[in-house]
């Protein structure tokens, strides 16, 4: 396109100011018999490199994809880099794990309600502490969820629990 530019009249200072580049890639292009070719960078060494094997047994058998942790212990091993970098080389990883993770179960409406427990604190009644508990259930075809505080996880609590639920 240069040389057809050239041939045709046009100065190499028109030519370069047309396409934007220097007079000096214009001449290049001109006084070459064949088009230059781009060279192939090599690709570099990272600084994460020592360390990829490490963190891909933490992110993939272990679970961790906390960066902050992570960077913390390559830090330990002799990483000198920065955390960019890392969250970078870990974001793929990260996707793949949550694509992973999720299961849902769908189910039909009035099959299945899930319900579980969670210890949440304590309380003072009447002077002395209880433990504080959290009941949750949660309609499988809906998805509707119940929750309540409970002083306890007995069985009378769980019932009435359960009833209160519906």
């Amino acid at each position: 396109m240069i040389k057809e530019m050239y041939e045709r009249g046009m100065s190499i200072s028109d030519i370069a100011r047309e396409l934007g580049i220097d007079r000096k890639t214009v001449r290049k292009y001109i006084h070459s018999p064949n088009p230059p070719s781009k060279s192939k960078r090599k690709p570099r060494k990272s600084k994460l490199d020592p360390f990829k094997p490490y963190l891909q047994k933490r992110m993939l058998e272990d679970g961790v994809f906390n960066s902050e942790k992570l960077f913390f212990e390559i830090r330990q091993q002799g990483y000198t880099g920065g955390k960019t970098i890392l969250k970078d080389y870990m974001k793929p990883f990260r996707e793949t794990a949550k694509k992973k993770y999720t299961v849902r179960y769908e189910t039909l409406p009035g099959e299945q309600m899930q319900v579980d427990w969670k210890e949440v604190g304590e309380v003072v009644i009447e002077g002395r502490k209880v433990k504080l508990s959290l009941f949750v259930a949660v309609l499988g075809y809906s998805r509707m969820k119940y929750a309540v505080f409970t002083v306890s996880q007995d069985q009378e609590h769980l019932m009435e629990c359960l009833i209160q639920s519906f």
